[in-house]
């Protein structure tokens, strides 16, 4: 479906028209197909043709993360702003491209700015407790993660996250409870398991604990059977 679109796309530029329109429709369908170079060939087209596209730039900032440029991707998302300032998403990328160039505090910046403007988007809160995780700001991290739940409760990775911050803060009771919502939410993820059964045994939870390696074990977790060799034998 998604190479239809783009083939009809590409028809209608060659045949028909070639307004910012079609370019950016083809550029988001490029996109889907991880044409990221190409996408950011029919973006430039677009800003040529209406060079106060804000989305256009943003989109072609999303491109540029995709190759790992990332200081590209930056200046894009800081037109993108500079257009409109009150979309909160705009931030919200920028802070993504900050994160991966390891400003942290910078993407915390871009994160609490995105949540300013649209405090009811539960990945902002997260995207934020991320970046203060790698920050250990552990607290925070917390809160911000408890923010996103009370918004998406039905999202298995903040749970997940929030019992992190919780065990390095040493409170593996409390991480246990979060890795078993994160598995009741999404049972498949070897990871919630690999990281519980971590939890239960620092709490001498040996058998329980074990277990959960070996589940982990099972769906694919290579670092859990290495734990089950040197914690469960």
């Amino acid at each position: 479906m998604k190479t239809l679109i783009f083939l009809l796309l590409t028809f209608s530029i060659n045949c028909y028209s070639q307004t910012a329109e079609e370019y950016y429709n083809r550029g988001m369908a490029k996109n889907d197909l991880k044409d990221f170079k190409g996408a950011i060939k029919d973006f430039n087209k677009v800003i040529e043709l209406n060079p106060k596209s804000a989305v256009s730039y943003s989109a072609r900032g999303l491109s540029k993360e995709h190759i790992k440029d990332y200081r590209g991707a930056i200046i894009d998302h800081n037109m993108a702003i500079e257009l409109n300032p009150k979309d909160a998403d705009f931030y919200s990328n920028r802070g993504g491209a900050k994160l991966r160039l390891e400003d942290y505090k910078g993407a915390v910046l871009d994160y609490s700015k995105a949540i300013e403007l649209n405090p009811k988007d539960a990945d902002f809160y997260s995207n934020r407790g991320n970046v203060k995780l790698r920050l250990k700001d552990y607290v925070g991290t917390v809160a911000d993660y408890t923010k996103a739940i009370e918004l998406n409760p039905k999202d298995a990775n903040p749970y997940f996250y929030r019992g992190i911050a919780k065990q390095k803060m040493k409170d593996n009771r409390g991480a246990i409870i979060d890795f078993t919502k994160a598995i009741e939410l999404n049972p498949k993820n070897a990871n919630f398991y690999l990281m519980r059964g971590m939890a239960k045994l620092t709490l001498n939870q040996k058998d329980s604990g074990c277990l959960d390696l070996i589940n982990a074990g099972k769906l694919g977790d290579e670092d859990a059977n290495e734990m089950i060799i040197k914690y469960c034998r």
